[in-house]
């Protein structure tokens, strides 16, 4: 064959593979935009799109403590190690400026006494008044004895469980009388969440309902530190509603607040009286977080 055929049957191989190529990616792409896939895909975003509720109502809850205002009376074991442990540092540690003062004043009047001395020390001091360390404590023995400590114990408000001013030395967690279905229970603050919130968020909204003024606390992380869940009765249960599950925060509160003013819906109750107002389910719950301090 001559050249010039040779070049016309390379042209048209070249085109009709193109051709070919063509069309297999043609029906290739038809293959992958058929009307099955389409459905599947519009499904799945459908699915992806709807959210299907949860038969659980959500409800957050605050566990707010005062802290401690004065420190614990110390046990006997405590009394001994303190005592023991004064005892070495007063046997093991070097005198103080005011001891050695005291040693340097000792001295001077004795040679006083003794016509051993040297009347160009006071000449150094000119018109200085001479004050012993011997005054020094003496002056403050005085004023010790007109210091008037407060009380630690106050019976009238310890006994008082709406005061924010009973139990000094303990810390207390706040309790409210809340309504719970027919009946009212004593709990933790809680509310329900809604949607578009956190659940910190609606803790600290519980704690902004309550019925009293002054309140405010710093809440420990975005975390809950407990949950407590409970389900309806079987005559109330429902495929949309099965129970409750309730998330606990743990918050502190802030000094230099305004006082709360008295509230019977309120209490201010130690880790050891939570039990005369929690239910035994509820307050085993409690009790893994709240902390005697």
């Amino acid at each position: 064959m001559s050249a010039p055929g040779r070049r016309m049957a390379s042209v048209t191989l070249s085109r009709f593979r193109s051709c070919f190529s063509r069309t297999a990616v043609g029906s290739a792409g038809f293959r992958h935009l058929s009307s099955t896939s389409v459905c599947r895909v519009t499904l799945q975003t459908k699915s992806g799109t709807e959210k299907p509720s949860s038969p659980w109502t959500l409800m957050a809850a605050v566990c707010l403590q005062r802290l401690p205002v004065i420190s614990a009376d110390c046990s006997p074991i405590e009394q001994q190690f303190r005592q023991m442990m004064q005892r070495m540092e007063l046997e093991k540690s070097l005198l103080s400026d005011h001891e050695l003062r005291l040693l340097e004043d000792s001295e001077r009047i004795s040679r006083k006494q003794a016509d051993d001395y040297d009347s160009d020390e006071e000449e150094n001091r000119g018109d200085q008044e001479i004050v012993l360390a011997q005054d020094l404590e003496d002056s403050w023995e005085q004023k010790l004895q007109k210091f008037q400590p407060g009380l630690r114990v106050n019976a009238d408000a310890d006994e008082d469980l709406t005061s924010l001013e009973r139990c000094l030395a303990d810390p207390l967690v706040l309790v409210a009388q809340q309504q719970v279905g027919g009946d009212k229970l004593w709990l933790l603050p809680q509310t329900r969440w809604q949607e578009g919130e956190t659940l910190r968020q609606t803790a600290e909204r519980a704690l902004a309902s309550l019925p009293a003024a002054g309140l405010k606390a710093t809440f420990l992380g975005n975390a809950p530190c407990g949950v407590y869940k409970y389900k309806l009765p079987k005559a109330a249960r429902t495929e949309s509603a099965v129970g409750t599950k309730v998330f606990f925060f743990k918050a502190i509160l802030s000094d230099g607040g305004a006082p709360a003013a008295p509230s019977a819906s309120l209490l201010w109750a130690k880790k050891s009286e939570l039990q005369r107002y929690l239910k035994p389910a509820y307050m085993m719950k409690v009790e893994r977080f709240v902390l005697a301090l």
